[in-house]
C-alpha cells in the first residue's frame, strides 16, 4: 500500500519539475536581457572616468612643449649647402646649395622648392609633399642635414692675430674659432665676449652676450668654458686695457693697466721710462666717464708725486696722462748755456739747485 501510494506519488513530482523548467528559463532570459543593458550603461560610464583620469596622469607628468623648445631654432638660409636623403631613392640622395632665390632643385622634381628661411624639419616635410605632389613616391621618407652653413657664418673679432668670419659645419669650438683667426693677440685682455643668437617670446631674433674667462679656455684647466658655436656667434675678444703716456716722458706710447689697484701715475710714469728733462710741475688726466661719456681733463702735481711729496694718483683703463714740459725752464737753460760757455745739462743742473 505504501508503495502503491509511493509509486504513484513520482509521477507527479516529476510533473511538477516538468511545469517548473519553462518559468526558471524564463526567469533566466528576463535577467540576461535586464543584465545587458545594465553592463553597458556602467562600461560606458566608467570608460569617461577612466579616460579623464589617464589623461590628468599624463598631463600631470609632461611637461609643456615650449619649456623644453631650444632656444634659438636654426633656420636654413642662402649659400647654405643641404644634405638632402630619401629612403630607398638614391638618385635623389645629394648635397645641395640653395640659390640665391632661396631655392633647391632636386632630379626629377619639376619645380622649385623654397628653402631659405626654413628650418631642416621643415624643409623636410615640403621635400616629401612636393615629391607625392609630383606622383613620384607614395609615401616619402626625407631626412635633411647641414653640410655647410654659409648663412650663418661665426665672425671673430677684436684681439686676434687675423679677425676673420668662418663657416660653421655642425659645430665648433669656441677655442677652434679662436686658433682659425690666428690664436690671440699681444693686446687681448682677460675675456672674451660671446654673442649667441636667441628667439624672445615674441618670436624675434635678439642676441644673449656671455663673457668666458681667457686663461681656463687657453689652458684647457675648465673644459666647460670651451663651449659649441653652431653659426651666427659673434667672438670678440676683449684687448687688456691700456693706460696712453704722451710728453714729457723717456718713452711716449701706451703701457699695458693692471687690476685697477695697480693703475697709478707714479708706476705709469716708471713704465715710460721716467720724466724728461724741463719738465713742468703739472700734468694732466684726460678721463673719459664711463657712465656718461664725458671727458674731464684732472690736473695733478707730478713733480710732487715723484718725489713723494704729494700723494700717487690712481689711473683707469683707457686713461691719457699728459706731461707737459717746462718751455721756460728750456728757454732759461739755453741762455745760460750760451751766456757761460757751458752745456744744457750743467745749466739745467743750475737752474734745479737755484728753484
Amino acid at each position: 500500500m505504501n508503495q502503491a501510494v509511493a509509486v504513484s506519488a513520482q509521477p507527479s513530482n516529476r510533473r511538477m519539475t516538468r511545469d517548473m523548467i519553462p518559468l526558471v528559463r524564463i526567469r533566466e532570459f528576463l535577467m540576461r536581457c535586464f543584465a545587458i543593458p545594465l553592463l553597458a550603461i556602467a562600461i560606458s560610464s566608467s570608460i569617461p572616468v577612466f579616460s579623464q583620469q589617464t589623461a590628468g596622469n599624463q598631463n600631470a607628468g609632461t611637461t609643456p612643449a615650449a619649456d623644453s623648445a631650444p632656444p634659438f631654432e636654426e633656420r636654413l638660409g642662402v649659400g647654405d649647402v643641404i644634405g638632402v636623403s630619401v629612403y630607398e631613392s638614391p638618385d635623389l640622395t645629394r648635397n645641395v646649395r640653395i640659390d640665391p632665390n632661396g631655392d633647391i632643385r632636386l632630379p626629377f622634381v619639376r619645380q622649385h622648392i623654397h628653402a631659405a628661411g626654413l628650418t631642416s624639419d621643415e624643409l623636410e616635410s615640403a621635400i616629401a609633399a612636393a615629391l607625392v605632389e609630383e606622383q613620384l613616391m607614395i609615401a616619402p621618407i626625407v631626412s635633411v642635414s647641414v653640410a655647410e652653413s654659409h648663412s650663418r657664418p661665426i665672425t671673430v673679432l677684436g684681439a686676434v692675430k687675423a679677425p676673420t668670419s668662418l663657416d660653421a659645419p655642425g659645430t665648433m669650438t669656441l677655442l677652434e674659432a679662436i686658433l682659425k683667426a690666428g690664436g690671440l693677440s699681444d693686446t687681448a685682455g682677460t675675456e672674451i665676449e660671446v654673442s649667441h643668437p636667441s628667439t624672445s617670446a615674441d618670436g624675434r631674433t635678439v642676441n644673449l652676450t656671455e663673457r668666458i674667462p681667457v686663461r681656463p679656455l687657453m689652458d684647457g684647466s675648465d673644459p666647460a668654458v670651451n663651449i659649441k658655436l653652431s653659426g651666427g656667434e659673434t667672438v670678440r675678444v676683449l684687448e687688456n686695457a691700456r693706460i696712453f703716456i704722451v710728453g714729457n716722458v723717456i718713452h711716449p706710447g701706451p703701457v699695458p693697466a693692471g687690476g685697477v689697484s695697480d693703475n697709478t701715475v707714479l708706476k705709469a710714469i716708471t713704465l715710460a721710462g721716467g720724466l724728461d728733462s724741463f719738465t713742468s710741475r703739472t700734468a694732466y688726466i684726460y678721463r673719459t666717464e664711463a657712465g656718461n661719456g664725458e671727458k674731464n681733463r684732472i690736473s695733478i702735481p707730478i713733480k710732487k708725486i715723484m718725489t713723494f711729496k704729494a700723494p700717487d694718483v690712481p689711473l683707469y683703463g683707457g686713461d691719457m696722462l699728459y706731461v707737459p714740459s717746462a718751455t721756460g725752464q728750456r728757454f732759461s737753460s739755453k741762455a745760460l748755456a750760451a751766456t757761460l760757455g757751458v752745456g744744457l745739462g750743467v745749466a739745467a743742473l743750475v737752474i734745479y739747485i737755484v728753484r
